[in-house]
């Protein structure tokens, strides 16, 4: 999942301009985007519950939007999530992805 929002980052380079005037751009985003929301859906619920403060549901749902492309693909919204939601999910992926590392142990030098 963060692989995702660094392509999506890398092909956008957060700029409104690079993703709206761009169809090859457009097109990497969005499918990076079905691939996050696909992934979002493999994890399991205790690692959900590590980040209440990501709407996973909603996540789940959009995936069906960006696949099945109900009502066709607004790009005003897709750039609206990639702006203002995929920071916030990676930070949280950021925080669970350390989480995972400390329960592990594999931080701990005596492991």
């Amino acid at each position: 999942m963060r692989d995702c929002l660094d392509r999506i980052d890398e092909y956008t380079a957060r700029q409104r301009t690079t993703f709206m005037t761009s169809r090859l751009v457009q097109d990497a985003v969005v499918r990076n985007l079905q691939t996050l929301t696909e992934s979002s859906q493999r994890l399991s619920a205790a690692a959900k519950a590590l980040e209440p403060s990501v709407p996973w549901r909603e996540l789940s749902g959009f995936r069906n939007v960006i696949v099945h492309g109900y009502l066709g693909l607004d790009l005003e919204v897709i750039w609206s999530v990639v702006s203002r939601e995929l920071p916030a999910l990676g930070a949280a992926l950021e925080r669970l992805a350390a989480a995972c590392v400390r329960a592990s142990g594999a931080d701990d030098p005596a492991a």
